[in-house]
Formats: C-alpha cells, sequence, structure tokens
C-alpha cells in the first residue's frame, strides 16, 4: 500500500469519527477568546461577560503579577532552556516550592509542567505492581490517566462514597503491597468537595496513602487538606492565575518524586516568568484573605438566589440533562451578552450535559443578578 493509499485511510477514519461527533452533537471546535478585562472576552466578534474561567481572583489580569513576570522575563529569559534535573532548575522555583510547602503545611514540594504532567507521573512514580488505587469516579481526567499508567491494580469508588470506598478496601487492600486513595478536593464539573477528615481516616485505617488534587480550591476554598493529607497535588492554572501544577509532601516522597517522576524528568521546566508571577499570586493571596473569599460568597449569592443547593466552591453546575438543550441553552446566555460554557459527554457522564458557571473576584453583583435573572426566567422555567 503506498503512502497516499494510508494518508486517505487515515482521512476516511477522521472524517467518519466527526461525522459521528457532529450528529451525537459532541464535536468540539476551538473558538478564539481574547480576553478584554477580568471579566470581559471577546468571542466570535461580541463581547461578553465570561462566567466560564477558572481564574478565580483574576490574577491573570493584575498588575503586580503581570509585573512579576515581565520582571523574571528580563531578568532570566523567555524559557528555562531544558528539563528541571539538567540545567532548567532556574532560581526561582525553589522560591515557589518553599512558598507551597509554608502554604500547604508541609516539609517540601515539587513544580511541574501542568497539573496533567504532575497526576500522570506521581501516580505511576509511587504505585508500583502489587500495588493499588482507589479513585473517586468523579476525578479529574488526569487522575485516571496517571492511575492506568502505573502498574497498581485502579479500583474506582461512587462519588464520594466512603461505605463504597471502605467495600472496596475491606475487599482488596490486603491482597496489595501498598495502595493509594486519589480524588479531588474541589470537583471540577460539580464544585463539591470530597470529604477530606472522613477519607483520611480510613486511609489511615487502611495503611493506604491519601492524594488530594486541590486545582480549583487553592486560593479560594479554606481549610480541607492543609498539613493533613501526605499527597497534596493541585495546579498553578486557576485562582494562582498562571501555569504549572505542585506536589507538597514530605521531604523523602518529594526528593523521591524529583528523581523518579518521568513527567518531571522528561519535561522542560516552566518559564521564569511563569513561576514569578505565581510566587506574586501567592504573596497577594496570602496578604488579602478577604479578596480571596469573593469568588465563593457570589457563588453563593447566584446558588441562594436561584434556590440552589449552597455551592461549595467558585464552581457552580446547572444541569440541563440533554446534550442538545445545554447547548440552547449556551447560546441564549450568548445571545443576553454572557458566556457561560456547555460541558458535554465524556466530560461529563451521560444525559447529565450542564451550564458550568464559575466565579471570580471581579464580576459585579448586578450581572450575576442579571445572569440569574436569564436562567429564571428563559433556561429554567417551564415551558
Amino acid at each position: 500500500m503506498g503512502r497516499r493509499d494510508i494518508s486517505k485511510s487515515l482521512d476516511e477514519f477522521a472524517n467518519a469519527k466527526l461525522a459521528t461527533l457532529e450528529q451525537q452533537s459532541l464535536l468540539r471546535r476551538l473558538s478564539e477568546t481574547e480576553r478584554l478585562s477580568a471579566v470581559d472576552v471577546l468571542r466570535d466578534g461580541k463581547r461578553l461577560i465570561s462566567f466560564s474561567c477558572n481564574d478565580y481572583l483574576n490574577l491573570t489580569q493584575h498588575p503586580d503579577i503581570k509585573a512579576a513576570a515581565i520582571a523574571a522575563t528580563e531578568q532570566y529569559g523567555t524559557g528555562s532552556g531544558a528539563s528541571r534535573l539538567v540545567t532548567g532548575n532556574h532560581p526561582l522555583y525553589g522560591k515557589l516550592e518553599r512558598k507551597l510547602a509554608d502554604l500547604k503545611r508541609t516539609e517540601d514540594a515539587c513544580v511541574f509542567g501542568s497539573g496533567y504532567l504532575a497526576n500522570t507521573g506521581i501516580i505511576p512514580a509511587l504505585i508500583g505492581v502489587n500495588d493499588m488505587v482507589a479513585v473517586d469516579e468523579l476525578s479529574h481526567a488526569c487522575i485516571y490517566a496517571g492511575s492506568r499508567l502505573s502498574a497498581g491494580v485502579v479500583h474506582v469508588f461512587r462519588h464520594n462514597d466512603l461505605d463504597h470506598l471502605r467495600e472496596i478496601l475491606d475487599t482488596n487492600r490486603g491482597k496489595h503491597r501498598h495502595a493509594m486513595i486519589v480524588t479531588d478536593r474541589v470537583f471540577s464539573m460539580d464544585g463539591d468537595l470530597a470529604p477530606v477528615e472522613d477519607l483520611s481516616r480510613i486511609a489511615d485505617e487502611f495503611d493506604a496513602w491519601l492524594m488530594t488534587d486541590d486545582a480549583h480550591g487553592i486560593g479560594v476554598v479554606g481549610g480541607g487538606d492543609q498539613g493533613a493529607v501526605p499527597l497534596q497535588m493541585g495546579t498553578l492554572s486557576k485562582a494562582i492565575g498562571g501555569y504549572g501544577g505542585y506536589l507538597c509532601a514530605s521531604r523523602p516522597v518529594i526528593d523521591l518524586i524529583r528523581t523518579r517522576c518521568r513527567t518531571l524528568i522528561y519535561s522542560t521546566g516552566l518559564p521564569p516568568g511563569v513561576v514569578a508571577a505565581a510566587i506574586a499570586a501567592i504573596d497577594l493571596i496570602r496578604s488579602d484573605p478577604e479578596y480571596a473569599a469573593l469568588p465563593l460568597q457570589k457563588a453563593r449569592a447566584f446558588t441562594e438566589a436561584l434556590g440552589l443547593a449552597q455551592a461549595e466552591s467558585p464552581i457552580v453546575p446547572i444541569i440541563m440533562g440533554s446534550t442538545d438543550r445545554t447547548l440552547e441553552a449556551s447560546r441564549l446566555l450568548q445571545d443576553e451578552g454572557f458566556l457561560v460554557i456547555a460541558i458535554r459527554p465524556p466530560t461529563v457522564p451521560e444525559e447529565t450535559a450542564r451550564l458550568r458557571v464559575t466565579f471570580s473576584a471581579a464580576h459585579e453583583d448586578a450581572d450575576i443578578a442579571r445572569l440569574v435573572d436569564i436562567i429564571k426566567t428563559k433556561i429554567l422555567a417551564p415551558s
């Protein structure tokens, strides 16, 4: 078979897949989105108020954070130049890792290129043959990916179902040398919280290592896992306003990660400007807890106004059910000047397509009130 024939068969395969996804309203397309301010975006030629960004504290737009990134770029350059274990471990890394460890009350921390790289590297570095992983069913895709990349046996427990987790451990823990329990702390599509204290007790009871992913909690949802969880993972790309991932843990664990974690060893280090921005962001968050509390306050005002269960995080899902209905609701809101992205399977389970509404410190109360009114009268009102 010639090269042209192979290329043709590949295109035929791709086109068939695309046609099926289009028919199911599951085809995804990139839409250019220009951030104009803390909450305003330009999308498809229209200025919109975004309720779809994970920039909960609007730090991507903060002048002090920008200035820190610019200064570091001027001093150290635009990139790190190599992986961290070669020459990419520039002087700002140590400062950021000390601040993260202090924030999370652990002995040490290790920064990764992204949250996805963190989870797909940490779990395989710690879980090997004859080990097991228990994963909350609504955990982020990168937790599943990391678990399946490990050599261990993967078990999935029903969302926040402690009895089911205990049943899995009762049945299987004795068959394995080591065990890990992994969960989001703030679930990215539902906005609810993991019962970390209860999970910690179960982990102690079964001699299992508890790991939490605090991507959507750090900086905006207090309490939780600080100091109480041996493996505290998270990202620098949501409330921190930049990019990257991290693990906070004991010094021996971090030393092991630095020498055996493939997604750290074989990835180029983060640019100095990105690391400097994260340092400045953590300083700002710690110095102004009232500001850091605003996204959750605004989310709770929204849920109260709509008669929904009280928000536990800045993420509020409005479950629509069908994909087509959810896409129609998203388009309606865009016509009204709001960007609220429709979340569809396979990101969420079948028949649970939803509007995912996220809140930031900069959202105006009047805009939230207008969003509530449109959702009440045009989306949730009986037809």
